[in-house]
């Protein structure tokens, strides 16, 4: 499966990334505020412009410190330059393409040109977006950021949209050409993902049966996703480590919130993610919210339940932490979950067999009749809702795609369809096509709308 190009936002803080970001991807996913730093969360989505797909990050994610000086006119403080040296370093290792973002009212500053150093270095395209140039009056401020030698330089304002599509026009441009797959790769491609020192790196040596990632106790040690293949009775796999995920609030500047988009491009990589929870801790808030990541993907799910063998059990010990976990992630109720031991190898040889069996219902397609059949027989036993004394109509469906299950019910009255309605009939669904581990995607059409997505 092939990445999209990653495009990176990176400059001081406060000269309105994360806006341009929102702008960019056309959602507000980026905290906005007039104080710097303030990015905490979402910093990578997808976008496209004209036809071309990439992959957009956005570095403030990377500039949260409780050290740095948030006078935003102090760009020359000892604290804060070494920190955008380091932001930029991080953007050059796995950015295709750089944007550069400076504040066009407040004129060329000593960090835009640190920054602007360390970007000539690398031998990736860079462009110069001189942002909050409002007016036709303010465009001329733009011509000072040329002496930063990176090429042109763009002014737009990413909270009005002047000027963006130039840019993005430019962005397109510069991506590099994608490298052709020297062969077909038919492994099914496992993401490992949870809190740091949950157990990843052990697991990883365990299933592949060597040494082969490092092993430490200090939380954080994987720093970069990292692939391993193997055969499993005849079957070829591909293994993805990934750097844990910190709670919110607590990772570090740099190479720790970097981790965080390593780990959120392995798992737009992945087929299935196996995500750990530590046995002894329980479930936390990171955990649900590395689960409501997987959510958001088309990825299998595989709960794997660490350090089993540290937990003092009885004979409910087992049937009573299923159930917790099946209360708390009651958002993927469809997750197999298993109970190991990464270190002592207990039950890990489970774990292939109910990936085969994920991944199998990831690509699971039915017969046209057999859900037809299923509609009228679902529709029968639980008439659909009603509305001034008329009912949505169903007239047929049809699976489009897979990876994950994709079907689409013709009806009269799509906007009728309520929530408890579509869990209704994903709960019958289920019943009769179990889909083990895997989101099944379900949308209501006009019956004139004879194709899925027009």
């Amino acid at each position: 499966m092939s990445i999209k190009p990653l495009v990176a936002l990176v400059g001081r803080p406060n000269v309105g990334k994360s806006t341009l970001f929102n702008r960019i991807i056309r959602q507000r996913l980026a905290v906005v505020s007039e104080v710097p730093g303030t990015t905490r969360d979402r910093l990578y989505a997808d976008s496209e412009w004209n036809g071309v797909a990439f992959s957009l990050v956005d570095t403030g994610g990377i500039e949260v410190s409780s050290g740095w000086n948030t006078d935003p006119l102090s760009e020359d403080s000892a604290q804060f330059l070494p920190l955008i040296r380091q932001q930029a370093r991080i953007a050059i290792q796995d950015a295709d393409i750089i944007v550069q973002v400076v504040d066009g009212q407040a004129g060329l500053t000593a960090a835009d040109r640190e920054v602007a150093d360390i970007l000539r270095q690398s031998d990736k395209p860079v462009i110069i977006a001189a942002n909050k140039l409002e007016s036709s009056k303010l465009q001329d401020n733009a011509y000072e950021f040329y002496e930063l030698a990176l090429g042109e330089v763009f002014p737009i304002s990413s909270l009005h949209g002047y000027g963006t599509g130039d840019l993005l026009d430019a962005i397109v441009e510069a991506i590099p050409p994608m490298a052709p797959d020297d062969e077909e790769d038919d492994s099914i491609r496992i993401a490992l993902l949870g809190r740091p020192n949950v157990g990843k790196s052990t697991l990883l040596n365990k299933l592949i049966g060597e040494e082969r990632a490092i092993v430490s106790p200090i939380a954080g040690t994987t720093r970069d996703a990292i692939d391993t293949k193997l055969k499993w009775h005849g079957q070829e796999f591909t293994l993805i480590d990934t750097a844990g995920i910190r709670r919110r609030g607590r990772i570090d500047p740099g190479v720790e919130k970097y981790s965080v988009l390593r780990a959120m491009r392995a798992l737009k990589r992945a087929d299935v993610a196996l995500l750990l929870i530590d046995a002894e801790e329980g479930i936390t808030a990171q955990d649900l919210h590395i689960a409501g990541m997987l959510t958001e993907e088309s990825v299998g799910v595989i709960v794997l339940v660490n350090k089993w063998d540290l937990v003092v059990k009885d004979a409910y010990t087992i049937y009573e932490y299923e159930q917790d976990l099946h209360r708390e992630l009651n958002f993927i109720p469809y997750a197999p979950i298993i109970f190991i031991s990464a270190k002592t190898g207990q039950r890990v040889n489970k774990i292939f067999s109910t990936v085969l069996e994920v991944q199998e219902a990831r690509l699971q397609r039915i017969q046209t009749s057999a859900l037809n059949k299923f509609m009228r027989d679902a529709v029968a036993g639980h008439p659909p809702p009603s509305k001034g004394g008329k009912r949505v109509k169903f007239f047929y469906m049809t699976q489009p795609s897979v990876a994950p299950p994709t079907f689409v019910f013709f009806v009269n009255k799509p906007e009728w369809v309520n929530f408890s309605y579509k869990r209704y009939l994903e709960n019958r669904l289920r019943e009769q096509w179990p889909f083990t581990g895997v989101p099944i995607r379900l949308f209501f059409r006009p019956r004139s709308e004879d194709r899925f997505g027009k």
